[in-house]
């Protein structure tokens, strides 16, 4: 490793700062679209990013939705000891944020990034643009201190990761010459703990639904009415409640025929792990855990499949009373899934039991909103292996290996269409609120991530295409 890159990004510290405030100021909201301006700008800005660090042929691929941001550098050598081809990294990262509601609980303004005890806040900050803007820097120290990158890479930052990602399979499939690598890196995880730096070798994938009851053609006086028509409020009340038993097992028939069982190995060693379970029960400030029975929580959040309701609507829900039966309801479903559920699959079987349980007396619909695979990898993959000897160098711990509850869909679709294997390589913390009010990013945790990414493209050159 070439120590004026590590010198450099030392140097620099401040200055990524700074840099990364202008970053975050952008609203680049993906779910609202009165801020598709927004993410144009956010979209042109990460362009001039990539340009000023060195990185070529950069440009602007327009969709269908928000404009994809390319661009590579390819001109590594082969390897002088095994006379192997260089070898190339594609880098996936997304410019696009979450929402910022609820407004009010923001202690600072949610796009005004404010350092705090070591922790810079604002939306985005760990959810990703914090952690593409580390590559970025990773790469600048190279190029400006080596005047070269060990290793060939391509650079792909989208702007609809937050919303599904409809576009970018298309996108990927379109572009599979231009996309070739050995392997891509992905920054938009967290590690297991403050302190414990990890390497994540799976995610659950996502299946999103929309379920719409309708009982009659208005809201009807509760007095005038009640007692002769179903209330959609508590038909879909009813209908949820037949989701799951009290067990925490989802009722869905067929929903667990596909589920890939935790391996003794994998358990035995999660076991391991320094996790406090009555800790994440108080600072999640919940009087008790539930979950699925016979797992414990790690397991339940990392490899088991889920049903939650992400949000009701129906009837009166201002200050006072109205009394009315609502003419419609509505909630937003989602299940994530494991290795090797199928969102397809689970989405029909869902279509089928809703339209099954659900009362006879309302109109249904079920929308599938957006979804995607699950994915996993093995943990001794040469390309994992050389992305935990970068974590032990940037952070001075050798990381922990695990799986992730969250989903990133196009992991799975860059592994089935390009062939290639992916390597989680995050920063976050589970605690700085990605996708609530106040998130946050540990700033050593950032600059420690500047230097193990730099580290990771001269650990990723040394290894073996056999």
């Amino acid at each position: 490793m070439n120590t004026n890159v590590i010198d450099f990004i030392h140097t620099n510290r401040d200055r990524y700062i700074s840099e990364l405030k202008q970053y975050l100021a952008i609203p680049s909201i993906s779910a609202l679209p009165e801020h598709k301006d927004d993410l144009r700008r956010c979209a042109e800005w990460t362009a001039d990013e990539m340009r000023r660090v060195g990185l070529e042929n950069v440009k602007l691929v327009q969709t269908p939705g928000n404009p994809v941001v390319y661009g590579d550098w390819l001109h590594a050598a082969p390897s002088t000891s095994s006379g192997q081809a260089a070898q190339t990294i594609l880098f996936y990262g997304h410019y696009d944020v979450q929402p910022v509601d609820p407004l009010e609980l923001w202690e600072s303004p949610p796009f005004e990034a404010t350092v705090r005890d070591g922790e810079i806040y604002a939306r985005g900050a760990a959810d990703d643009k914090g952690q593409v803007f580390m590559h970025l820097k990773a790469i600048e120290a190279h190029l400006k201190k080596g005047g070269k990158l060990p290793v060939n890479i391509r650079v792909v930052i989208e702007g609809e990761e937050e919303v599904g990602s409809n576009n970018l399979d298309d996108f990927i499939r379109a572009n599979k010459a231009t996309l070739g690598a050995d392997v891509v890196v992905i920054s938009d995880s967290a590690m297991f703990d403050r302190g414990v730096p990890s390497i994540c070798y799976s995610l659950r994938g996502l299946a999103y639904f929309q379920i719409d009851l309708r009982g009659t053609a208005s809201d009807l006086h509760s007095g005038v009415f009640g007692g002769a028509v179903v209330n959609p409020a508590m038909a879909l009340a009813q209908l949820l409640a037949q989701m799951k038993d009290k067990a925490g097992r989802i009722k869905i028939p067929g929903f667990y025929e596909d589920v890939r069982p935790l391996s003794d190995e994998e358990r035995a060693e999660w076991q391991k792990l320094p996790f406090n379970e009555k800790k994440y029960r108080k600072d999640l400030a919940a009087p008790k855990l539930f979950g699925e029975s016979g797992y414990t929580t790690l397991e339940r959040v990392w490899g088991r499949p889920t049903f939650e309701v992400n949000g009701l609507l129906s009837g009166f829900t201002g200050e006072g009373a109205k009394t009315v039966i609502p003419a419609v309801a509505m909630a937003k479903v989602s299940m994530r899934l494991v290795p090797d559920q199928h969102p397809d699959k689970i989405a029909a079987l869902f279509d089928a039991y809703v339209k099954k349980i659900a009362s006879k007396s309302v109109t249904v619909t079920v929308t599938r909103m957006h979804g995607g695979k699950p994915w996993i990898t093995g943990f001794d993959n040469p390309y994992v292996r050389a992305a935990g000897r970068a974590i032990e160098q940037g952070f001075g711990k050798a990381p922990v290996f695990c799986r992730e509850g969250g989903s990133i869909p196009v992991v799975s679709t860059f592994q089935e269409e390009l062939g290639v294997p992916a390597v989680l390589f995050g920063v976050g913390l589970p605690d700085e609120n990605a996708h609530a009010p106040n998130e946050r990013l540990d700033l050593s945790n950032f600059h420690n991530g500047v230097v193990a990414s730099a580290i990771l493209y001269d650990e990723i050159a040394k290894v073996s295409k056999d």
